[in-house]
């Protein structure tokens, strides 16, 4: 089972219980198996959120899901009074956070890369730590991160790429588009620093862009408009649900879980 998996599993817990939900001791005791698997692996090299068809790397995404499922292990443990090492899975999570932003950090780039240690790119999935708690979207390193990406991996007309595959080889012979889901990640950080109206302008361009039935695709060409890659793409409407909530709550006068203070309550 791969980190993504292993953190959404525990993710989904974590908000059935925040929900009122209750977990069995047989659920409980697979779930706790997930987190042990993830204090393992977090710097095993491994494909990526992207699934390259290069060799494997240790992926700052992927340590960072790990985090997530030793985060939400520790708080489950609490929450539910459950047994288990809560506490160890807590400061393995607050090390993990600690790791990613030291060692995935490049000086030179000004911003955090695509995997631990020097020689990564820049990746738009890192777009996703705030809106997974792991880095604060307001954090420094996270909001150099995000201008960082917005101006290297920028398509124009609010698109951004997932990766440059000349600096981050993929194994892939097609072109890369712009990834629809990255942008709307990059709405919830503008959101998470406090910079509403931007927020709100990316989003109304990126809706622009659907189809008369209101549909996204994976991809867009952003020389053309024209879609690409899988056609509806349920992630890319996640990321506009999840973004229109986001700015909804901001709208109201909530502030979003993205930043320094709620990233860690």
């Amino acid at each position: 089972m791969d980190s993504t998996v292993r953190a959404a599993i525990l993710d989904c817990a974590f908000q059935w219980a925040a929900t009122g939900g209750r977990l069995g001791g047989n659920l409980w005791n697979r779930l706790t198996v997930l987190a042990e698997e993830a204090r393992r692996a977090w710097n095993t090299p491994d494909r990526g959120i992207w699934e390259v068809r290069t060799a494997g790397r240790p992926f700052t995404y992927s340590a960072a899901m790990c985090q997530v499922a030793l985060d939400r292990a520790a708080r489950l443990a609490r929450r539910l009074d459950m047994p288990g090492d809560a506490d160890s899975w807590a400061t393995e999570a607050e090390r993990l956070t600690e790791h990613i932003l030291r060692e995935a950090w490049d000086e030179d780039a000004g911003a955090l890369t695509e995997h631990l240690g020097p020689g990564g790119g820049l990746d738009a999935s890192l777009l996703a730590l705030p809106l997974r708690r792991v880095v604060p979207a307001d954090h420094p390193r996270m909001v150099a991160t995000s201008g960082a990406v917005a101006t290297r991996l920028g398509a124009g007309g609010g698109l951004l790429h997932r990766y440059l595959p000349e600096q981050s080889p993929d194994g892939l012979a097609q072109p890369e588009g712009a990834f629809v889901l990255c942008s709307f990640w990059m709405v919830d950080n503008l959101a998470g620093q406090g910079r509403t109206d931007e927020a709100a302008e990316l989003f109304d361009t990126l809706c622009s862009y659907a189809s008369p039935l209101g549909l996204l695709a994976e991809e867009i060409d952003p020389a053309t408009g024209e879609f690409l890659g899988n056609f509806p793409q349920a992630l890319s409407h996640v990321g506009l649900v999840s973004s229109a909530v986001v700015l909804g709550r901001v709208q109201r006068g909530v502030r979003p879980e993205l930043s320094t203070r709620a990233c860690f309550s």
